[in-house]
């Protein structure tokens, strides 16, 4: 029996099988299809089941990382979505907050709303802040609602009400209203998607819930369709943004919680990694087609966000903290109006793709400067797969780049990789010193088809002493997946004090969510074996606008509450002072979000050491000239099968490591060796 981890990108399709007996794992990558990603999938199963002789019933496990959601929104190919909301705040959507990404950048432009407003329809209702009813739902509103949406085509229909997160009851009725009169469209309340106080929040995540809802149920559908059809009996899961894994019933009424699926798991992946190979704290450093997407991970723990920005919107729901850049091997470098070398966020994808993949790009890219420099194979890639046009990459470079700003070649795709490797280096700056990481503590995991790559440039600009490869890196993604257990997570919103006697209410809270959650798995068929729960409340001192997570784990709400109040305090106020630099003596402090996450283990098989060359020495395959910089020029340097590097052999640098995912660049001054588990091991300084 096999597990298989997909991961589906911008420009490619990763697969990785292991073999639930021996351990072993296979690889394969291969273009995506952006017009039907399930066509890559399908292909790509396809493959790896040839590889490994077997046959669709073979499959015990598959787990499915996905960027459909992002691009839905980042394309605005979404449904056509209408919202119902309180009389009076239809618009709450479009007001959002008044902040913004840059102060003085007046050119910013806000995301126009995923609604029109036409489409955003008041209803007479109204709760309190207690969640007491006020105004009775004007159910007659909702059926003239109903009629207009029918006549309008709408396909989704988000639902979000004022202080629905205390009472759903309005939000409920008004749903079932809908299923009856529009029983083809998606419809998706704010009480089960996000049933949390800060309405703009709450109404973003649930719009772009029901925005996204039919075309990832129609998606995942023909995924568990096409998966059926090669003879897979295993039920497919998808990987959510929070590191764990959903069923595919529950991710198409939720598919905002897969809005990072793919690069999540890769971050999942390189704790498990690093952890093993004595690599506790990392900055996973994930460089795909499309994007660069950097993590840190401290003590081998990731670390966690409850609220993101998607393509302008806010998203709230946990996730995996992930900072995203648009510079990736498919980055476009382009002049501006003033003449001036821009390196993305616009992508070639994968179709066309760059230029030096001879497949009809005429962009010049990240990847063209890199085979123009000699620092991929010029002939091809993915092991032979993907034949290569390097004369197309020195063609546009040379016509849009180098020739117009007056450089050489050689000069002109040196700064295209500087520009992008810069945008990098701030990528990690932002998630690591800016919050106050020295990043000289820390291992720079670099993965993804392009990671290893650019990891020397960006770890030596950064004072970062080790880098860490992990075997067929441009895959990682698809083999986090195999880390992950199933999960859920759950919030309510229950703000109040945080004093003795309220803690039996609070456990009574926790115990509603666990119930809920535990409704949720029932309805998957999710056996109740290995299920485990994770409990947590974001609280503030009073007065505050914004809260700190404190974990419960080991603390037992059911016991001496005094005992637990002095211990929750104890840990608020270490959370609030790793957050802040200070804490408050004396401060009464105010209980706001409760947490809980219903964990269920997903057993895998370890996977087997990858193996390394018998012989003690590493042979190198012919040289090929590499253009490093300005100051060292072209230099002959050896070419290594990775597969033929043997376990604890030093390699001084300028040296290329190839692999059929990624090509690892070490440049002149820096080492590698392969260490016990299979991982290559950069030093920046080769003594």
């Amino acid at each position: 029996m096999i597990r298989i981890g997909i991961d589906v990108g911008g420009t490619f399709t990763d697969l990785v099988a292991v073999d639930d007996g021996s351990g072993e794992a296979r690889h394969f990558k291969l273009p995506s299809t952006p017009s039907d990603p399930a066509a890559a999938i399908a292909d790509g199963v396809a493959a790896l089941l040839q590889q490994c002789s077997a046959s669709g019933e073979a499959i015990a496990f598959l787990g499915h990382g996905t960027t459909v959601v992002t691009n839905l929104i980042i394309e605005r190919r979404g449904a056509k979505t209408a919202l119902l909301t309180t009389a009076g705040f239809r618009d709450v959507i479009e007001v959002g907050r008044q902040t913004r990404p840059d102060l003085y950048d007046y050119t910013v432009e806000r995301a126009p709303p995923l609604v029109s407003r036409h489409r955003r329809i008041e209803i007479a209702e109204r709760l309190d802040a207690d969640g007491h009813v006020l105004v009775a739902l004007d159910e007659d509103a909702v059926v003239r609602a109903a009629a207009v949406l029918r006549e309008e085509g709408v396909e989704a229909v988000a639902i979000g009400f004022l202080h629905a997160y205390c009472n759903d009851i309005h939000e409920r009725r008004a749903g079932d209203i809908l299923r009856g009169l529009l029983p083809d469209a998606f419809i998706a309340l704010s009480s089960e998607v996000l049933p949390e106080f800060r309405e703009y929040e709450r109404l973003s995540t649930t719009v772009i819930n029901a925005y996204a809802g039919p075309r990832m149920a129609r998606y995942l559908a023909g995924f568990a369709r096409d998966m059926k059809a090669i003879g897979c009996r295993a039920a497919p899961y998808v990987f959510h943004s929070n590191g764990g894994l959903l069923t595919i019933e529950t991710a198409s009424r939720f598919p905002v919680r897969t809005c990072v699926s793919g690069p999540a798991a890769g971050v999942i992946g390189a704790a498990a990694i690093g952890a093993e190979a004595g690599f506790a704290d990392l900055v996973t450093f994930d460089v795909g087609g499309t994007s660069t997407d950097v993590s840190l991970v401290e003590a081998g723990r990731p670390a966690f966000t409850a609220e993101r920005i998607v393509a302008g919107y806010p998203v709230r729901v946990p996730m995996v903290d992930i900072q995203v850049i648009g510079a990736g091997g498919g980055s476009i470098a382009r002049l501006d109006d003033a003449g001036a070398l821009k390196v993305g966020p616009e992508s070639a994808g994968a179709d066309p793709g760059p230029a030096g993949y001879g497949r009809g790009g005429e962009r010049a890219t990240i990847t063209d400067a890199n085979l123009v420099l000699g620092r991929l194979n010029s002939t091809t890639l993915l092991g032979g797969r993907l034949s290569v046009d390097l004369a197309a990459a020195r063609r546009v470079l040379q016509e849009q780049v180098a020739g117009p700003l007056g450089l050489s070649l050689e000069t002109a795709a040196e700064g295209i990789l500087r520009i992008a490797n810069a945008g990098m280096a701030r990528a990690i700056r932002s998630i690591s010193t800016e919050r106050g990481h020295d990043l000289r503590r820390f291992a720079l995991f670099a993965y993804g088809g392009a990671g290893p790559l650019h990891a020397g440039d960006v770890a030596r600009e950064l004072g970062m002493p080790r880098v860490v490869v992990p075997p067929e890196p441009g895959t990682l993604c698809a083999r986090g997946i195999l880390h992950a257990d199933l999960s859920f997570d759950l919030v309510r919103t229950r703000i109040t004090p945080a004093r003795p006697e309220r803690w039996p209410e609070i456990a009574e809270a926790f115990a509603a969510l666990a119930r809920s959650g535990a409704d949720i798995l029932d309805r998957d068929r999710v056996p109740e074996t290995d299920r485990r729960t994770i409990r947590g409340i974001e609280a503030r001192y009073e007065g505050q606008n914004f809260e700190v997570y404190v974990a419960l784990d080991g603390l037992a709400l059911n016991g001496d509450a005094n005992a637990f109040d002095r211990d929750f305090g104890e840990r608020f106020r270490a959370a609030h002072r790793a957050a802040y630099g200070y804490d408050i003596p004396g401060r009464g402090i105010e209980m706001v979000t409760l947490r809980l996450k219903i964990v269920v283990v997903v057993r895998m098989p370890k996977l087997a050491r990858v193996s390394t060359a018998e012989s003690s020495e590493a042979r190198p395959k012919a040289p090929r000239a590499v253009y490093f910089d300005a100051a060292t020029g072209w230099r002959d340097t050896p070419v290594y099968d990775r597969a033929a590097l043997p376990s604890g052999r030093r390699i001084v640098g300028p040296a290329v490591i190839e692999e059929m995912s990624a090509t690892t660049l070490i440049h002149p001054g820096q080492s590698a060796m392969v260490d016990a588990t299979g991982n290559l091991i950069l030093a920046l300084a080769a003594g």
